[in-house]
């Protein structure tokens, strides 16, 4: 009887804590989406600010209804070969009941799901960033089906799938470092490699339109990262979520210090384009690291992140590749930078008892984390590269000249993000244009 009370306690329950605190996750996670929009969206040219809103907004739709279809089981479901999951009573979310709880955890599936449906709808959303300005709408949304099925469903699998090879080798990701940043920055450089340089780079001034937009976009960021890197604990009930959040706020903090403290000695300003991109940088390089290191760890990771990252978004004009908005120099460089640092400065007082190499673990975790790093990046890579090319020759990526120098905005959704018509404009232009009055000349004369 006490063996058989003993096993009933060790089965899991559903937790209403757990499964509120996951929602609330779920919904902060959804909110990076529109806060990405609005990143981008101030950073581009007046004329291509709706075209970026929309690249973001339509990962809403469509990645939504492929993981409802088949995404979530080829992410999450019965692992083949350390390479890709299936589980046919997911197909349309059937088979699944209102309390069945994930596997190991005191949540339901269902909360699971889209917990891990908002990294997907975001993750091919941060690609469009290195897009700007040129790309045709119809094709952006192929790509993104196609990139989806191809390259973030299987790689979500290597990653946190049970059985994914990432997975079983002992890398650790905790909340998207390889699956998410590494895995969109090397789509972007893909992409571009293949698609070419917006017309007037390097020549003409593309300087962002809206800078108080983006610190708008960065806020939200910040502010939505909080549910994406402690929500990936999938609970609150032993410290490992909260070590997540406090190192999130951290590293976040030194990465904008670090930026600007390079800025300021490289290029002799404090920005605000560098204190929302520095901020952007620290949470994508403790995404990975959060859950292994100390505090004092995360300052660290997000010291060398905001430095790496600022000195990596130059790299663009040095080798010619025209990444619009440093999606490559934030992204993958600081999720290649927060992934390694695992190697070196978890602590084995967090997530788990794996120790770096600075506490006294031998270099064993590093090369398991390069081996993480490196994979997804060259898939990543090759495969988006590979699938621009595809639909280059078939239905062509590019808008055409007049185009893109017009504006994408109004060649791609018939709009503009601004409308002053209705303000006065136009009145108070054509007084200030008519001749004065011969009585108003005498003034002027005088």
């Amino acid at each position: 009887m006490a063996a058989a009370i003993t096993l009933a306690a060790e089965t899991p329950t559903l937790s209403a804590a757990n499964t509120g605190f996951m929602l609330i996750c779920s919904a902060l996670v959804m909110l990076m989406t529109p806060g990405l929009a609005f990143f981008y969206g101030g950073m581009v040219r007046v004329k291509s600010t709706l075209n970026m809103l929309m690249m973001s907004f339509i990962s809403l739709g469509i990645v939504t209804v492929l993981w409802v279809l088949y995404g979530f089981s080829m992410a999450f479901g019965t692992d083949s070969g350390g390479v890709i999951g299936w589980n046919s009573d997911w197909i349309g979310l059937t088979g699944i009941g209102l309390t069945e709880l994930w596997d190991g955890y005191t949540i339901p599936v269902l909360v699971f799901l889209v917990f891990q449906l908002m990294f997907a709808v975001l993750t091919p959303a941060l690609i469009s960033g290195a897009l700007a300005d040129r790309v045709k709408f119809t094709a952006w949304a192929l790509f993104i089906t196609l990139w989806a099925t191809l390259v973030y469903f299987p790689v979500a699998h290597w990653v946190w799938g049970a059985g994914g090879w990432a997975f079983e080798l002992g890398v650790i990701d905790f909340a998207g470092g390889t699956a998410v940043h590494i895995n969109a920055g090397a789509a972007a450089l893909g992409v571009i490699l293949v698609i070419g340089k917006r017309i007037g780079f390097k020549k003409d001034p593309m300087r962002p339109h809206s800078l108080p937009l983006v610190m708008l976009g960065a806020a939200l960021l910040w502010f939505g990262w909080f549910g994406f890197n402690a929500g990936s604990w999938l609970g609150n009930d032993d410290g490992v979520g909260a070590l997540m959040f406090a190192n999130t706020q951290v590293a976040t903090a030194a990465a904008v210090l670090g930026w600007l403290a390079y800025e300021k000695i490289r290029h002799g300003a404090f920005t605000t384009l560098g204190a929302a991109s520095g901020a952007v940088s620290g949470l994508v390089a403790i995404t990975p690291a959060g859950g292994a290191v100390s505090p004092l760890g995360a300052i660290a990771v997000g010291a060398v992140a905001g430095v790496l990252c600022a000195m990596a978004v130059g790299l663009k004009y040095r080798f010619g590749y025209d990444d619009s908005l440093d999606v490559v120099g934030v992204h993958l460089v600081g999720g290649v930078i927060g992934s390694l640092l695992v190697g070196l400065l978890a602590s084995g007082k967090g997530q788990s008892d794996v120790q770096g190499l600075f506490y006294g673990g031998g270099l064993d975790q590093f090369w398991k984390q390069c081996a993480g790093v490196f994979g997804v990046l060259a898939y990543s890579l090759v495969v988006s590269a590979a699938l621009a090319l595809l639909l280059d020759r078939t239905i062509g990526m590019r808008v055409s000249e007049d185009d893109e120098v017009a504006g994408i905005d109004r060649a791609e959704h018939a709009e503009t993000a601004y409308d002053f018509s209705g303000a006065g404009g136009g009145a108070a232009r054509n007084a200030a244009q008519a001749p004065l009055a011969p009585a108003e000349n005498k003034k002027v004369d005088a």
